[in-house]
């Protein structure tokens, strides 16, 4: 068979130059995934690999190797905290003579199952996520991010149609002798009980953690829950009337600005020692305005992340 040409070993560059960061992007991989709550499943991935290019005078990497490790890697092999460290050494050896680092960055979303907040019904819901994996001088650094969409309410607009509610309530029963009970709750129950309603949206909480090497599962439900479980007004799958109803009460006793919603979960993310730091941003994409409402947040360790990292 005739030798094909290889530019890229025997061609030097035009430009003599090292280079940080050298690979492709989006490659669709299909993985099974270790959760520590809820065990193997089966996802589609997006995969972005890079390698450096150390040596100046090399005109290229082997994208073919890049991209057929990262195929073959995986067929057979569950994507857990020891795999993905191993896959690391795998792809930097597989550029040894002109790499001294690599990066590899999975985006997916993932399926939970969710029961409906008083109905015997449930349904899926779609987690986007984000896992990021550095080999650089010898240490491995993981990463794990994810996006819980939950709903706001806000805690002003609350209290000026509590204002509202009250002005009409004063001035249908100004000049009545005497209020009963049932003259009250019959007003509430009519459409003047909602003389006005405060404004709500949906809103989303963004959180980084840096993984401990030793875990074996990745927590990613076990991080999602915790965001939920803090800000408490999760967006709902299937919904009857008596969940709608339950959705309400629990935005009524959740009255959050952006500013609540992200210490909420800067004081969830600070009680648990697994995660060596992380960055999280909550967005409330405004129904009052045309702009959205944004905070962030980090742990704050020396060297850690900075608030405006991923911002």
């Amino acid at each position: 068979m005739t030798n094909l040409p290889d530019v890229t070993s025997h061609q030097n560059p035009e430009i003599h130059g090292s280079l940080d960061w050298v690979g492709m992007n989006g490659i669709t991989v299909p993985l099974q995934f270790d959760d520590s709550k809820l065990g193997v499943n089966s996802i589609g991935a997006r995969v972005n690999t890079y390698v450096n290019l150390v040596n100046p005078k090399v005109k290229g990497i082997h994208m073919s190797r890049l991209y057929l490790a990262l195929s073959n890697f995986f067929e057979n092999q569950t994507l857990n905290v020891p795999a993905l460290t191993d896959f690391l050494s795998h792809l930097l050896d597989s550029h040894h003579d002109i790499s001294t680092q690599v990066f590899l960055n999975f985006d997916f979303d993932f399926l939970i199952k969710r029961d409906a907040l008083k109905s015997d019904n449930s349904g899926w819901k779609s987690y986007s996520t984000t896992l990021r994996a550095t080999l650089k001088d010898g240490e491995v650094v993981l990463e794990l991010a994810t996006r819980v969409p939950y709903s706001s309410t806000c805690p002003c607009s609350a209290a000026l149609s509590r204002q509202l509610l009250a002005q009409a309530f004063t001035d249908d029963f100004a000049n009545k002798g005497s209020i009963n009970v049932e003259d009250v709750e019959n007003w509430l129950k009519s459409e003047k009980g909602s003389f006005a309603t405060p404004h709500s949206q949906r809103s989303q909480a963004t959180a980084w953690v840096k993984l401990d090497k030793d875990m074996g599962a990745f927590p990613l439900t076990d991080l999602i829950d915790l965001v939920e479980d803090a800000l408490k007004t999760p967006v709902q799958t299937a919904v009857k009337r008596a969940d709608e109803q339950e959705f309400a009460r629990l935005n009524g006793h959740n009255l959050m600005f952006c500013e609540d919603a992200a210490r909420r979960v800067k004081q969830a993310l600070l009680s648990q020692e697994q995660y060596a730091d992380f960055w999280l941003k909550v967005e409330h994409f405004e129904s009052l305005h045309a702009h959205d409402a944004v905070a962030l947040a980090s742990k704050g360790i020396a060297g850690g992340y900075s608030p405006a990292d991923y911002s």
